[in-house]
């Protein structure tokens, strides 16, 4: 999932800590696209401060969300219909079709949530912004981050630019995953593929809205069960 429907489960969290840690890991993976963090085998070096310790239980939600998400039927059957839809359209483009009908969806999902209101955008900035900046430097070094300010020239870069308001216009949504997908291959669509891209998101949109909001119900329960 990506950042809003993440945010989706902690619209109602007063913790800034925890909303960051729950966005961190992709927070990090965009900033440095070859860092590999795993906190959650070394607990112990979190648990001495109150705040890395909101900061750990947020990435170990992200994790869990992430895992219900990806084997969930609703994943599975809404990425195959996506595919179908965009597969005429990648004919000699180098982009593979499950992965883009898998970041499309992604998209799609926080596109919804912008549109209907479901999230709050600026809250989610403002709860970034008020993130103890000492627990985090402090959080990324126990995970052997040793030059932190490139993290932290992204964090502010994306803070201030507040990007996901973006995400109310299709055509952005259209525009995200080509930049996601120029960062893995050369000139992954011409701009007729992008046109045509947008027509079938649009389209898939529609189909999506009805019952979009399922998945995030189902992942809520699941995550309020015992088997969690």
């Amino acid at each position: 999932m990506n950042f809003l429907s993440h945010f989706y489960f902690e619209k109602d969290n007063p913790d800034e800590n925890m909303v960051m840690g729950v966005v961190l890991p992709d927070l990090v993976k965009n900033a440095q696209k070859e860092s590999n963090l795993y906190p959650l085998k070394d607990r112990h070096l979190f648990e001495s401060d109150a705040f890395q310790r909101s900061i750990l239980n947020g990435w170990e939600r992200h994790v869990m969300v992430d895992a219900i998400f990806h084997s969930s039927d609703f994943f599975r059957v809404q990425t195959g219909s996506l595919k179908q839809m965009i597969l005429p359209i990648l004919e000699n483009s180098p982009v593979k079709p499950f992965f883009l009908a898998h970041i499309g969806l992604e998209l799609l999902l926080d596109h919804l949530l912008t549109i209907n209101g479901v999230v709050n955008i600026g809250m989610f900035y403002t709860h970034l912004s008020k993130t103890d900046r000492n627990a985090l430097e402090s959080f990324l070094k126990n995970c052997s981050v040793t030059d932190t300010q490139v993290f932290f020239n992204f964090l502010d870069g994306f803070i201030s630019g507040k990007y996901l308001f973006s995400y109310q216009k299709i055509e952005n949504i259209t525009y995200a995953l080509n930049r996601i997908c120029m960062r893995l291959w050369d000139n992954p669509f011409s701009d007729q593929q992008l046109l045509q891209l947008t027509d079938q998101l649009n389209i898939f949109k529609e189909s999506l809205a009805g019952n979009y909001t399922s998945i995030f119900d189902e992942i809520e329960l699941l995550l309020k069960s015992d088997r969690l």
